[in-house]
């Protein structure tokens, strides 16, 4: 039976932390970013909204510090061991998330299937936000849905790995979840939780669940 791997990025594959937040600490906005996520996790803004402030925080943004943000980062370890495992299983891995397409398609580098984040205009952003190109959680479904069409896969076919809201709605569509490093409110969703900083270890809770 072959399965298709969804995984989330920020506070997942990254430990502790999101895409804006590495980035925007490569500029010196760490206070600026700070508050930006508190009224993101206080839904006072939406993902739209969000990414539309963090476009006019990030103007003098260049690739150099997309660079260091993405090398600096706190990714969990073995990440690139387990996407091989996966692929050497035959299976499918996936990356959604609602973060710049720009940083997040850099894991396809690693050894992931496909990545899929947030449209954002190159950089340096010289270019507005286009709001239709901005992720939402329901978009993390629609995107799954698409690679099972791709791959051959339905939604039965899928495990989901994340650790916040936004991954409520996937999760509730598939059979098998792992919520790592989670909020208590999608350690109530999942099928199964993990607790550390080694994606293999939590990729190994699922690796023979059917």
């Amino acid at each position: 039976m072959t399965r298709l791997h969804l995984f989330d990025l920020d506070g997942m594959l990254l430990h502790g932390t999101a895409v804006p937040v590495e980035i925007s600490r490569q500029l010196g906005l760490d206070q600026e970013i700070t508050t930006l996520e508190r009224a993101f996790v206080a839904r006072r803004i939406d993902s739209r909204g969000y990414a539309q402030h963090v476009r006019e925080l990030w103007s003098g943004l260049t690739e150099s510090h997309v660079d260091a943000a993405f090398e600096g980062a706190p990714w969990l370890r073995r990440i690139r061991v387990t996407w091989a495992e996966i692929r050497d299983r035959g299976e499918y891995c996936a990356v959604i998330s609602l973060s710049p397409s720009f940083f997040v398609e850099r894991l396809t580098t690693w050894g992931v299937h496909a990545a899929y984040g947030s449209r954002f205009p190159c950089v340096p952003l010289t270019e507005p936000v286009d709001p239709a190109g901005i992720l939402t959680p329901t978009a993390k479904v629609e995107i799954a849905d698409r690679l099972c069409t791709e791959f051959g896969l339905t939604r039965a076919d899928c495990v989901a790995y994340g650790d916040s809201l936004s991954d409520a709605e996937l999760f509730g569509t598939v059979p098998i979840s792992v919520a790592v490093n989670a909020d208590r409110h999608l350690m109530g969703l999942a099928t199964h939780a993990y607790t550390g900083r080694d994606l293999w270890d939590a990729y190994e809770l699922v690796r023979h669940a059917r």
